[in-house]
């Protein structure tokens, strides 16, 4: 468990801010946790001299709402968005270990696939703006200024 400054729920997902005490690259953490997308959206505050080239950080995974609670599965890839250039999918070599050794079963790390797909897919159809793609779905996201 770890504090939060901020969490904030909407019908399509859960808002949580928090500062990251013992991390020396960033300071700060924001996500949102979207059910219906398989994503969790992150902006990291990093420090300085650990800066890097990425706007968004989406982690694929399972995040499902509760009353008082929600959970998640990470499935262990992740696409680095960088708005009005690129996305990277990253650490497929850790699905398919984490499939290999039975951490996630072949038909979770099936639809771990399907959803970087469809992310990426998303991304490049709306010029890799994530905020853009997912206020076509519905989901307009705010974020803090620090």
């Amino acid at each position: 468990m770890r504090a939060v400054d901020v969490y904030s729920v909407e019908p399509w997902g859960l808002y949580m801010a928090r500062p990251t005490p013992g991390r020396a690259q960033f300071h700060y953490l924001e996500s949102w946790l979207l059910p219906s997308l398989n994503l969790r959206a992150s902006v990291f505050h990093f420090s300085p001299g650990f800066e890097r080239d990425q706007d968004f950080y989406l982690d694929i995974g399972t995040y499902t709402p509760g009353p008082h609670r929600w959970t998640a599965e990470d499935h262990y890839l992740d696409v680095v968005v960088r708005t009005g250039i690129g996305a990277e999918l990253c650490d497929v070599d850790e699905l398919l270990t984490a499939v290999r050794h039975n951490l996630l079963t072949p038909e979770v790390g099936e639809q771990a696939v399907q959803t970087a797909v469809n992310t990426v897919d998303g991304l490049a159809r709306h010029d890799y703006d994530l905020q853009r793609w997912l206020a076509g779905n519905g989901m307009v996201l705010s974020w803090r200024t620090l």
